[in-house]
C-alpha cells in the first residue's frame, strides 16, 4: 500500500464528511424546519434557492468522495496505474450520488439532475467498452 495516496483518500474523505457536517450546522439548520432538505426561505432567497444551493454544497462532497475512491484504488496497488474502467466506475458512481442528491432536493424541478444522470449513464455504459 502507498502510504501518502492511503492518507490523501482518508484526507479527502473527511474533508468532504466535514464540509457537510459544517454546511448543514453553520448554514442549512437555520433555513431547515423539520425536513432533511432544507426549505424556509431566506430572503432574498426563495424556498428553490435554497433546495438547489443545498444540494450542491453536497455535491461537492460527493464528487470529493469519488476522487477520494480513485486515490484509494491507487494506493492499493501503487505499481499499476488506473484502468479506464476505475475512473469511469468512480465518474459514474459520483454523477449518480449527485444526480439523486438534485433530483431530491430539488423536487425533480431543476434539470441538473437530468444531466447529471445521463453523464453517470454513459459513463457506466462505457465501462468494459473501452478495451
Amino acid at each position: 500500500m502507498q502510504l501518502l495516496l492511503a492518507t490523501a483518500a482518508v484526507l479527502a474523505t473527511l474533508t468532504g464528511i466535514a464540509h457537510s457536517l459544517l454546511g448543514e450546522w453553520l448554514i442549512f439548520r437555520h433555513v431547515r424546519a423539520s425536513s432533511v432538505v432544507p426549505a424556509l426561505p431566506a430572503p432574498p432567497l426563495r424556498q428553490r434557492h435554497i433546495r438547489i444551493l443545498w444540494a450542491t454544497w453536497h455535491l461537492a462532497s460527493v464528487f470529493g468522495w469519488a476522487f477520494a475512491g480513485l486515490l484509494w484504488r491507487l494506493a492499493q496497488s501503487p505499481a499499476s496505474t488506473l484502468s479506464s474502467d476505475d475512473v469511469l466506475t468512480s465518474a459514474a458512481g459520483g454523477f449518480l450520488a449527485g444526480a439523486l442528491l438534485v433530483l431530491v432536493a430539488t423536487r425533480g424541478r431543476h434539470p441538473g439532475w437530468v444531466a447529471l444522470t445521463a453523464t453517470g449513464l454513459l459513463a457506466w455504459a462505457g465501462v468494459g467498452a473501452t478495451h
